[in-house]
């Protein structure tokens, strides 16, 4: 435009007209460089006017007629366009408006179609100051923002803190339907993220604006990414008008309960065998199955590379596998088919057993949103990036945080709305038990008030064994024989183990149920050993030694030692000389320290092996029995066992309490050279109120209802079949108790409740849930409320 206006100045124009954009008059949100560029459009006409040439820019609005200008405006786009009363111009609408404005000696006009009564329902002191003459109405003070706020601050401020609540959560509801195009606030689920409620960066700002004015308050045009749902914006309004605080868990001082035992109160696994729950891993572990097979065929392995004489040569067919780790309910967790594809089944995993392990502590997983609960994560390879890198699936743009090592705690934290530490551990094998003892310890120290603290192990390549055999370590069988004559090697497997962790105090107070405690931990490093990834005795025993004295305890204080037990000739031997060393000297013959290894179970499980070991012994400690070894014949010949006090399990053995709580060890060691030891204490013996054998009988013959929800019909099914297994396996179980636990769940749109008033009733309910005249099903419209609710009792 200055080329032509410098090329043609000096010739005798009719007319020297410029197209710009009303963006440039109006302001134009995400589009800064352009309304610039427009607006020199319009100055440019201007100094020709004042330099006695002719010009003029028009700064057209919205043409209906698509082109590059307009080709990329979605319906949201245009939504938003309309709501600010500006609509399309046909291309007979424009070419008039054009005639009409050539005829004029003005030197800037905006042809537009403009919506008045559109911008009459944005109300006086919603509508920009240039339009103001145009839409006419009768004229009014616009109320201040300071006088919006005080009076919106006094109606809350009447009101009970539910009450509260609710009205600001619709405010924030209505507002976000409006920017979004729905006709109506329920299609705005509480607890989504505006991401995935279609939110961009456009319409955050617009939403932001808009609740600016309906507020009165300076929100910042960060607003939606900082408060993300909501349910957790609506907190942030509240506290700006009130200031009230709306955390979930009240954290402690920094530095209370250093010396304060850590309560295990829930539990969440996933491991070979058919393992889905520590209920079943109990099963596995007293029944004693050997949860061995071969390769799995569905994975894309080349089995045949694996079994000939080539580079990528196993020495054994098997391992212990985790037959389902491709299934993931995506919905669930409000993920996208194409981000879960890219998503290591790790993380899917992680997602799935930490909300179980919630929900198995009593504790809603939606309720700790925005609370200062930690995750700690062991982790020790992310193979799966190789698989899928090279592979046009659609999912690229999530391939990083999806197979990122730092993204596994980082995902169970962002999924849940956690806002406490997040730390992905990998010290290799030892890697679970290391994310144990950091969580313990931020517990302690109060840098959280509730941990999530585990590993997780898939093995999506079969690298790892393909690398051991070249190493000569795996056993050929697959088979770990931990501190055997037969010991060859180990084997590996996968799994996921998970525990919900507070402070005992905390855990009293909360009400929940305390399966074992942490009394003491300790980390360590071999140092200079024999070899970058040979284990080390006398470092293996200072570990132990210092978990003692951090649980102010002595080596005879404890009854068993779960070991790292590999089924190596190497690194078995070493092991058992120092526990020796540690825990047998000085024990009475007939009370010797017991020693078993779940590896001879399940195989090597890696980041998971750790924490598998910690489960095994507070599911021992609670029923009173300490499980059988697999696979030993005899004692390892390279151990010199008559230096102290330490036997074999090599058969399942009662574990009694001795007039004193149970207390076990648990050891893991990594290839990093980094070695963990925890003492494990039985809870106080509070009886599990579940499984009461005398359950009190309901007056009058009266009725208890079961709460069931989901996220879909199949899923509230599937949760009907697994309740009905849960009382088929419990004949004791109290329906009272059972109904309780049940209404402190999440609570999704799908629903059933079973009204019974004993366990046949309750059976035959839920395996007919969809038909049964003890159900009663439906789907809930906008949940999480919609204003009031009428209650009319009798």
């Amino acid at each position: 435009a200055w080329w032509l206006h410098a090329l043609t100045r000096d010739a005798d124009l009719g007319l020297f007209v410029v197209y710009s954009s009303a963006a440039a008059t109006l302001g134009s949100p995400g589009q800064g460089n352009y309304a610039a560029a427009n607006a020199v459009l319009d100055a440019l006409a201007l100094r020709r006017q004042a330099a006695g040439l002719v010009g003029q820019s028009l700064a057209w609005g919205l043409w209906a007629q698509q082109s590059a200008m307009t080709g990329h405006l979605d319906e949201l786009d245009l939504d938003r366009m309309r709501r600010a009363g500006i609509l399309p111009l046909s291309s007979e609408q424009g070419l008039a408006l054009f005639d009409t404005a050539v005829r004029t000696d003005q030197p800037q006009l905006v042809p537009m179609r403009v919506d008045l009564p559109a911008l009459r329902r944005t109300g006086a002191g919603g509508v920009p100051p240039l339009w103001r003459t145009l839409a006419g109405g009768p004229a009014r003070r616009a109320a201040t923002t300071a006088d919006v706020r005080v009076d919106l601050a006094a109606r809350l401020a009447a009101m009970g803190g539910e009450e509260r609540q609710q009205t600001v959560l619709e405010l924030v509801r209505a507002q976000a339907a409006v920017v979004l195009g729905h006709a109506d606030p329920a299609a705005i689920d509480p607890d989504s993220a505006f991401r995935e409620l279609g939110l961009d960066s456009l319409t955050a700002v617009e939403l932001r604006n808009r609740l600016a004015a309906a507020t009165g308050l300076s929100l910042p045009a960060t607003l939606v990414f900082d408060y993300p749902t909501p349910v957790v914006l609506t907190g942030f309004v509240l506290t700006e008008l009130l200031g009230e605080q709306t955390d979930v868990l009240t954290p402690v001082a920094v530095g209370a309960g250093v010396d304060e035992p850590v309560a295990i109160v829930g539990m969440g696994c996933r491991y070979p065998g058919g393992v889905d729950d520590p209920d079943g891993f109990w099963q596995l572990l007293v029944e004693g199955i050997d949860a061995v097979k071969g390769f799995p065929a569905d994975r894309g392995w080349d089995l045949t590379a694996l079994h000939d004489s080539g580079r990528q040569r196993s020495e054994t067919r098997y391992g212990t596998f985790l037959p389902e780790a491709a299934m993931f309910d995506a919905g669930f967790f409000g993920i996208s088919p194409r981000e879960a594809v890219a998503m290591d089944p790790q993380q899917r995993l992680l997602l799935e057993v930490s909300w179980e392990a919630l929900e198995r502590a009593g504790i809603d997983p939606s309720g700790l949103r925005g609370s200062d609960t930690g995750v700690y994560v062991g982790t020790s390879g992310q193979d799966y990036i190789s698989m899928i890198g090279d592979v046009q699936t659609g999912s690229e743009g999530h391939l990083l945080t999806g197979n990122a090592a730092s993204v596994m705690s980082g995902r169970v934290a962002y999924t849940l709305g956690l806002e406490g530490p997040a730390v992905s551990v990998d010290t290799a094998c030892s890697s679970s038990a290391v994310a144990v003892h950091l969580a313990a310890q931020a517990l302690r120290s109060g840098e959280c008030s509730m941990a999530l603290a585990g590993g997780v192990t898939v093995m999506a390549t079969p690298g790892a064994f393909v690398e051991f055999s070249r190493q000569g370590g795996l056993a050929a069988d697959g088979r770990c024989k931990p501190f055997a004559d037969a010991a060859d090697g180990t084997g590996w497997g996968e799994g996921i183990g998970i525990l919900v962790l507070e402070r005992l105090s905390d855990a009293r107070r909360r009400g929940h149920q305390v399966l074992a405690v942490v009394r003491g931990s300790a980390v360590n490093q071999d140092g200079a050993s024999n070899g970058l990834s040979a284990p080390n005795g006398p470092s293996q025993q200072r570990v132990i030694r210092q978990a003692l004295a951090n649980a102010r305890l002595s080596p005879g204080d404890v009854d068993v030692v779960e070991a790292h037990g590999t089924g190596t000739t190497l690194g078995d031997p070493i092991e058992a000389q120092a526990l020796i060393a540690a825990y047998g000297q000085g024990r009475p013959a007939e009370q010797p320290l017991r020693l078993g290894s779940v590896k001879s179970n399940i195989g090597h499980t890696q980041a998971a092996a750790g924490v598998a070991g910690i489960i095994k012994m507070v599911l021992a400690m609670r029923h009173g029995l300490m499980p059988k070894t697999l696979h030993v014949d005899e004692p390892s010949s390279h151990v010199d066992w008559s230096t102290g006090s330490v036997r074999l399990l090599t058969e399942a053995t009662p574990w009694p309490d001795g007039g004193r709580p149970r207390r076990a060890g648990v050891s893991s060691f990594g290839i990093s050279g980094t070695n963990a030891h925890l003492i494990l204490e039985e809870a106080d013996p509070v009886p599990d109120p579940a499984l009461g054998h005398e359950p009190a009988p309901l007056p009058g013959g009266g009725v208890v209802p079961w709460l069931l929800s989901a996220k879909s019909e199949v899923a509230l099914r599937a949760q009907a079949q697994r309740l009905a297994g849960f009382v088929v396996d419990r004949p004791g179980v109290d329906p009272v108790v059972v109904g309780r636990a049940l209404a402190g769940r999440s609570v999704f749109a799908y629903r059933a409740v079973v009204v019974a008033g004993d366990a046949d009733g309750f059976l035959a309910g839920l395996r007919d849930v969809d038909v049964s005249s003890a159900v009663v099903r439906g789907v809930a419209a906008g949940v999480g409320g919609s204003g009031a609710v009428f209650v009319f009792p009798g």
